[in-house]
């Protein structure tokens, strides 16, 4: 009888714990790596050749919204495309849970605006077969998985739940009473397998208007600030201290407003760590990301676990005007997601119309604004294709705007542009690589689905910040992309390649290590579209010990699961 399910033969480990790489041999039985080291012939009921190819542990993803995703896609994709193993859900936040039956269109409908996932999915694949947070995870649980998922707590759900929904929203702070109900809820949530909780808070406490006013792209659907962006400081005091309480679960917080004195009481009080959302990669931020780090490493001096995740990729926004709301309310109010194909051509064409568009900032401070457009595909002019709006305003003779617009009537919407968000550069990027305790990534993966596809991050990171521009080693590349956010999040049994941790291995051809660039795809439930990415160059992915990708494709093995409390079978 074989000792192992799995040999994976001569493949270069590189272990995610900073070793210095080695070849050797790597064992799985029963979803465990049960040996590294050399392993004879026959020993194995299978065997893979690593043969020059490298051996490292998944990827984990800490910042994704695949909450829906999981209930139409096994894979979790882009992600589970590009050597992503696990990942984090119910970021920044926002979910499904607990919510009582009335608001789940509510819920739904909040998500369409922060998240940017299309309604007709989300009615078509939720099932909504719970209430509470533990049933949630029950219905995840059901559900085929081809990559493990590990819960956050949002913020927003609970709010509405102790609150009320206008409460909530409104930023009433909470009674003693209902502080203990939001602590017993939250409880009840890690006692089932959270993780911890999240949130984001633009805001100030109290105050709606502080958020309304400044039109935040990530407010609800109908503008007003999500409940967490009115919260009060001593909500997050009081979930941060149920974290305290159990010595266990993580948070995941935005707010760079907000001052270090409360990210450290919260660190203080939770006793855990607290990942810091989000720092860009601009061009322009180098004394802003400077004097934050310095201050995460004076936190770490002090032994206080506040990590800074970045952006450490650069994907396009790819869109058509068929869904596209990230240039300001004029834009929106007459081009936007909720104007019918016929009502915006028609808006697109009337100079009134136009008029009141030139009068609007080209530029936008997160994005890449209307003449920094690039073409990406037209039914018409391919000439075009690759150019930006500017460039081509500039040959026909056109304020921008007009240059657009007569593009995107004349192609009845179906032209594609792609733009760059935050003003990223390759210095940039290098910035947050240097310093070696900001977490990669920042996927978003399962959200803004008919724009961005981020999910390729560590594809991105190791083919181009390593193996081309040698921004650091392969061994720091993978204690970076699985190790530290397993540490930071509490994987307890993986993110390191070691006897006795999960199998969940990715083998890759390093020199061939590449992700595609963005496209459109019709496969969402409710006949929606989205973007997506995959990868190239991964020969096999294992997750708990099973083959789930193999030459780049899907094998439609489903090995992941709910890993509740950051392990699996609890």
């Amino acid at each position: 009888m074989a000792s192992f399910d799995i040999a994976i033969r001569g493949g270069t480990v590189v272990d995610g714990a900073r070793n210095p790489r080695y070849r050797a041999d790597v064992g799985v039985r029963d979803g465990v790596i049960a040996k590294i080291g050399r392993i004879g012939p026959g020993e194995a009921s299978r065997e893979i050749d690593a043969g020059g190819l490298v051996v490292a542990p998944g990827f984990i993803d800490l910042h994704t919204h695949y909450d829906a995703q999981v209930f139409w896609d096994p894979y979790l994709t882009t992600s589970g495309w590009n050597g992503v193993t696990s990942v984090v859900i119910g970021n920044c936040g926002f979910g499904f849970a607990p919510t009582r039956p009335g608001l789940r269109e509510r819920a739904m409908q909040s998500m369409t605006k922060v998240e940017a996932i299309p309604m007709a999915t989300m009615e078509a694949a939720i099932p909504w077969d719970w209430e509470t947070y533990p049933e949630m995870l029950d219905s995840i649980d059901r559900v085929p998985k081809s990559v493990n998922l590990l819960p956050y707590v949002g913020v927003n759900p609970l709010l509405i739940w102790v609150l009320g929904l206008d409460d909530a929203k409104a930023g009433r702070k909470p009674t003693d009473a209902e502080h203990a109900q939001m602590a017993r809820l939250l409880h009840e949530a890690m006692d089932a397998g959270a993780c911890g909780w999240s949130s984001q808070t633009l805001g100030a406490p109290g105050d709606p208007s502080a958020v309304t006013a400044g039109g935040s792209a990530q407010s609800d659907f109908d503008g007003t600030p999500m409940p967490s962006d009115v919260m009060w400081p001593e909500t997050q005091l009081v979930l941060a201290q149920v974290l305290g309480e159990r010595g266990e679960g993580f948070i995941e917080l935005s707010g760079a407003h907000m001052g270090n004195e409360h990210w450290e009481k919260l660190a203080e009080v939770s006793g855990a760590p607290v990942i810091w959302q989000a720092v860009p990669p601009s061009g322009n931020g180098f004394e802003f990301r400077e004097a934050l780090f310095g201050w995460f490493r004076s936190c770490r001096e002090r032994g206080l676990r506040i990590y800074g995740q970045g952006i450490t990729q650069n994907p396009p926004l790819l869109f058509t005007f068929d869904y596209w709301d990230l240039w300001g309310p004029v834009w929106k109010e007459y081009a936007g997601p909720d104007v019918d194909t016929a009502t915006k051509l028609a808006n697109l064409a009337d100079p009134a119309v136009r008029e009141k568009l030139r009068a609007q900032p080209l530029k936008f401070p997160l994005i890449a604004g209307v003449d920094e457009a690039v073409v990406v595909s037209t039914r018409g002019a391919t000439s075009l294709v690759g150019q930006s709006i500017a460039e081509i305003a500039a040959a026909q003779g056109k304020h921008p705007v007009d240059a657009i617009c007569d593009l995107v009537v004349e192609d009845k919407l179906e032209t594609s542009f792609q733009v760059r968000q935050f003003d990223t550069t390759l210095e940039g990027i290098k910035h947050l690589i240097d310093d070696p305790y900001i977490i990669p990534g920042l996927s978003d993966g399962g959200a803004h689905l008919k724009y961005l596809a981020a999910g390729s991050y560590a594809t991105e990171y190791i083919s181009k910040y390593v193996r081309e521009h040698g921004f650091s080693t392969l061994e720091d590349a993978h204690w970076r992309l699985s190790a530290l956010p397993a540490f930071c999040a509490g994987f307890r049994d993986r993110g390191i390649l070691r006897e006795g941790a999960a199998a969940d291995v990715i083998v890759y051809d390093y020199e061939n290590l590449d992700y595609e660039f963005p496209h459109f795809q019709h496969d969402l439930p409710g006949n929606e579209y989205r973007v997506a990415s995959s990868g190239s160059g991964y020969r096999h992915v294992l997750v708990n010990g099973d083959v789930t990708i193999e030459d780049d494709r899907q094998t439609d093995v489903h090995s992941g699961t709910l890993l509740r409390r950051g392990r699996s079978g609890e």
